[in-house]
């Protein structure tokens, strides 16, 4: 039976944990866990390990470093040590999503410090430098990848570890990726930022349909206008209105293409509170109008039957 951690369906406590303290077992040399959801320690955080995550089921929005985009089932994805990371399904109070994720989780260190008596190990640093920007496979690899980690839960020893072996190199020498965050993002890796991002990120996850201001989430935080506003873009890599308009264009993608309820009435389901606002919006980050984008979506779903 693979070893599955049962997750807490209790609300994100105030101090929730920024650092994830990963205890991998003596007998092996890399972390395998299938996931429950919601989880207490699933919050955004950081750790020195390399993680593969695979989201099995759901959909929701993915926050790697300064990156805010959306998974869907299949999202298979490498997050290097020190980058903060999340992975957030909005969920009914008592929902629970039974094996969300699977988590694949190694010290970096050790394959290197293998190198010297397996020196085909080397051959995977350029891909551990690109991993500290977070990644995430698409095409054949992203269902390569993603059969690789569940066959892993399968097995033990010798065969879960060439399964690993095989899934590195899958992921360092395809062609099939795209790079996350931002070279240049550096936040501020110390547990009170941390805690305060979580419950600023958190908060605005839950709210960004509403009319959201600044002050209210800098008075959340304890800070003023303006040191919140600097703080968030220094932790997130976005600005306070750049997160905020990601998540509302996020939310109005979906129901473009998952329901029939008209554009007008998305505009101001996701926050926006003109027509015109929400148009512009849309256009700036997709580059097509939001019934551009709805006819797009139905025409894949057409391809794909």
């Amino acid at each position: 039976m693979p070893f599955r951690r049962r997750k807490n369906t209790a609300a994100i406590p105030r101090t929730a944990p920024a650092f994830e303290h990963i205890v991998t077992e003596a007998s092996e040399s890399f972390l395998w866990r299938l996931d429950d959801y919601p989880w207490e320690r699933n919050v955004w955080n950081f750790h020195p390990e390399y993680e593969i995550h695979l989201l099995r089921k759901s959909s929701g929005v993915v926050l790697v470093g300064d990156h805010i985009g959306e998974f869907g089932p299949g999202y298979l994805t490498i997050v290097g040590g020190g980058l903060p990371h999340d992975w957030v399904t909005a969920v009914q109070p008592g929902e629970l999503i039974e094996g969300r994720d699977i988590v694949l989780q190694f010290d970096p260190e050790r394959l290197r410090g293998s190198s010297g008596l397996l020196p085909e190990l080397r051959e995977l640093e350029p891909f551990l430098e690109r991993s500290l920007r977070g990644m995430v496979f698409h095409g054949r690899t992203a269902l390569d990848g993603a059969e690789l980690m569940e066959r892993m839960g399968e097995v033990h020893g010798l065969a879960r570890f060439r399964m690993f072996l095989e899934l590195l190199e899958l992921l360092a020498t395809t062609d099939e990726y795209q790079l996350l965050s931002s070279p240049d993002f550096s936040p501020l890796l110390d547990a009170e930022s941390l805690d305060i991002v979580q419950r600023s990120l958190t908060y605005l996850f839950q709210h960004f349909a509403e009319d959201l201001k600044l002050p209210d989430v800098a008075q959340l935080a304890g800070m003023s206008e303006s040191s919140f506003s600097r703080f968030f873009q220094k932790n997130t890599g976005n600005s306070f209105s750049d997160h905020l308009a990601k998540l509302r264009l996020w939310q109005a993608c979906k129901l473009l293409a998952d329901t029939d309820i008209p554009i007008t009435d998305i505009c101001f389901q996701v926050g926006y509170m003109n027509i015109s606002n929400f148009n512009r919006a849309f256009l700036r980050k997709h580059k097509m109008t939001p019934s551009s984008y709805r006819k797009l979506s139905r025409q894949r779903l057409t391809l794909r039957a």
